[in-house]
């Protein structure tokens, strides 16, 4: 068995001004005619407008996402179009919508393009799907054996989404510094494609830090900047590219790990998936006693308003018997969080949450 698998990249990627123009002409160049558009409610609203109307050369069929990437919607998809014999599937809309798409291609060996609407994680970019139950409580990941066919990202589109969704993309992005490099440093050689993820990983970091504040500021006055490119490049592309060469030693470690355990507690169900995984990187910091790194990082997550204590989250520090049933299902055997090296237990974790509480109030009496 490999070691690792490489798929940097899907077959065509841009990033441009007019770039659904092409859209037609794309599909017809690799002999795709018939194709179902998947796309959310919200998302498309805003993303029609930029399809070509009355294509003569394309037939398009249009079908409504309704909610969670499940077993159940996957399933519900397939059957609806297994009569229509479809070439390709488009995703158009969020992380959740690509990631049905992609599995509802996968189970059918159909092409999928993909049109993300806005920049909250990198799914566009990734050849696997995050599963969750009907509840919205994670259940796997599913890798699939080939990348996407075409990933085309219309900026216009993801300047009209709600800007905390950007917010919530910078730090699911930023994640990806501090997973992969707890992993890949304690590597005795880093071969030149983890050394690419590893160093791809830095890039996020570095780009985001710079950028993150301004793309913000230019995404709430509805100006299509720099730094709003960039930061939605960084997201999709950068982003997807860390798990796509570094594979098991770029995708995720501590910091989804504790995504995963918050999806179990009800009243963490109010943030978003990079909200999650922010507070996610603190917890893993904190478990490493990466203190320093923490105190660098509060100023940007203050600006971003990301989580950083229990009660941003919605859990009550002194509610222990929520606490134990988080840290439960963050150290769960199949979790990444187990990456970071393979004692670790989820009294770590919950002592890394209570330390965590503890350094931040310091902080607050200090200020």
């Amino acid at each position: 068995m490999l070691d690792l698998e490489v798929r940097g990249a899907p077959s065509v990627y841009a990033c441009e001004v007019g770039v659904l123009d092409q859209l037609d002409n794309l599909l017809l160049q690799r002999g795709i005619f018939k194709v179902l558009v998947l796309h959310g409610e919200k998302s498309w609203e805003v993303a029609r407008t930029f399809f070509q109307k009355d294509s003569n050369s394309i037939h398009y069929l249009f079908e409504k996402y309704k909610g969670e990437c499940s077993l159940q919607e996957i399933s519900r998809i397939c059957q609806e179009i297994s009569s229509e014999k479809v070439d390709a599937i488009i995703g158009v809309g969020g992380g959740k919508v690509l990631d049905v798409a992609k599995a509802v291609a996968n189970e059918l060996d159909l092409e999928v393009i993909l049109i993300p609407t806005l920049a909250s994680t990198c799914a566009a970019w990734t050849p696997l799907s995050v599963l969750y139950d009907e509840n919205g409580e994670f259940t796997h990941y599913t890798m699939f054996p080939r990348n996407t066919l075409m990933v085309l990202v219309e900026p216009r589109i993801i300047l009209q989404s709600p800007p905390r969704l950007l917010k919530a993309g910078i730090a699911d992005t930023l994640a990806k510094w501090y997973e992969a490099k707890a992993i890949i440093r304690n590597l005795p050689e880093k071969s030149l494609v983890i050394e690419i993820a590893y160093q791809t990983a830095k890039i996020c970091k570095d780009e985001l830090l710079q950028h993150g504040e301004q793309a913000i500021v230019d995404m709430e006055k509805g100006q299509l900047s720099y730094s709003f490119t960039k930061v939605i490049e960084t997201n999709i592309v950068a982003g997807g590219m860390v798990g796509g060469f570094g594979d098991k030693y770029g995708r995720i470690s501590g910091a989804h790990s504790v995504h995963n355990g918050l999806t179990t507690v009800p009243d963490t169900h109010h943030l978003l998936h990079g909200e999650k995984v922010g507070y996610g990187i603190l917890v893993q910091l904190a478990m490493l006693e990466e203190w320093d790194e923490i105190d660098r990082l509060l100023p940007f997550y203050k600006t971003m308003d990301f989580p950083i204590s229990l009660s941003d989250v919605g859990i009550k520090k002194n509610d222990c018997k929520t606490l134990s049933q988080v840290c439960k299902a963050v150290t769960l055997p199949h979790e990444s969080i187990h990456l970071l090296k393979r004692d670790i237990s989820k009294e770590m974790v919950y002592g890394a949450m209570l330390g965590l509480e503890k350094h931040i109030k310091t902080l607050s009496g200090n200020s």
